[in-house]
């Protein structure tokens, strides 16, 4: 393993301690040094890499982790939603450890990225599915707060936790701007595949269970705009979404082949 790789992930779990740390005493300046360590392990990884790492799975889960720390930063800082950081460091924590128990070959990435259309696909996915992945952490944090005022048994972490109406609304927010990056990063998908493959579409399973999650999506924003899907209901369907993207971001590459399998694990 190398030792930058240790050294990014030690930044992480730093930062997931000071969190944790901060859950149990409620102190702000360990809210706010695991804000900084989880922010220099970002900055530490990307500078380490050089590239935009999305050669093979090894480096794709990379990427997954710098974005979920990049948007769970912006997250914070924009709704100062401090305890989410209990969920977002160690996810990131979880991800990086995998990429180091993972083959990391040698690729080459001048021909891969020589289209715009191709790294405005990455950066869109990658982005959208990171705000989806908080979204499912915030649906988890509704569901305990919730389920604390309900049984009146106000236990540890009833006082951890914002509002149900803040955890909601930020939920909400991920919601739409996954969705409105995944929508992005298909249709920058389309246009490279297009120039690539010749067509627009494949039916390769990445495509298909891209296209089942931006539907999964499509349809839990709808109902919450048309119907009324919130609170305890949006809050499942986002903590549902998380599985589904899960599969679509690991199971699809580990146990399906396709294009993106062959060509660039994306």
């Amino acid at each position: 393993m190398e030792i930058l790789l240790i050294s990014t992930i030690l930044f992480y779990m730093l930062s997931s301690a000071a969190y944790g740390a901060y859950l149990f005493l409620q102190k702000n300046y360990l809210q706010r040094c695991g804000y900084i360590i989880l922010m220099a392990g970002l900055v530490y990884g990307i500078a380490d890499s050089g590239h935009i790492p999305v050669g093979n799975l090894h480096e794709t889960l990379s990427l997954a982790g710098w974005t979920i720390a990049g948007v769970f930063l912006i997250v914070q800082f924009k709704f100062n939603l401090k305890i989410l950081g209990i969920f977002a460091a160690p996810l990131v924590t979880l991800v990086m450890f995998i990429v180091a128990l993972l083959p990391n070959e040698p690729v080459q990435t001048t021909k891969i990225f020589k289209s715009f259309w191709l790294v405005s696909h990455v950066f869109a996915i990658f982005i959208g599915e990171a705000a989806f992945a908080l979204a499912g952490g915030l649906g988890l944090l509704y569901l305990i707060q919730e389920s604390a005022i309900k049984t009146k048994k106000h236990w540890f972490f009833f006082k951890r936790l914002p509002s149900l109406d803040l955890l909601d609304a930020t939920g909400y927010a991920c919601i739409v701007v996954g969705f409105t990056l995944l929508t992005l990063g298909l249709i920058t998908g389309f246009v490279y595949a297009k120039s690539v493959w010749g067509r627009f579409w494949s039916w390769d399973p990445k495509e298909v269970w891209s296209g089942v999650t931006w539907l999964f999506y499509a349809v839990l924003l709808h109902e919450r705009l048309t119907v009324g899907w919130r609170g305890r209901r949006s809050a499942i369907m986002a903590i549902v979404g998380l599985g589904v993207l899960i599969f679509t971001f690991l199971g699809v590459n580990l146990l399906l082949e396709g294009h993106h399998a062959e060509f660039t694990k994306l």
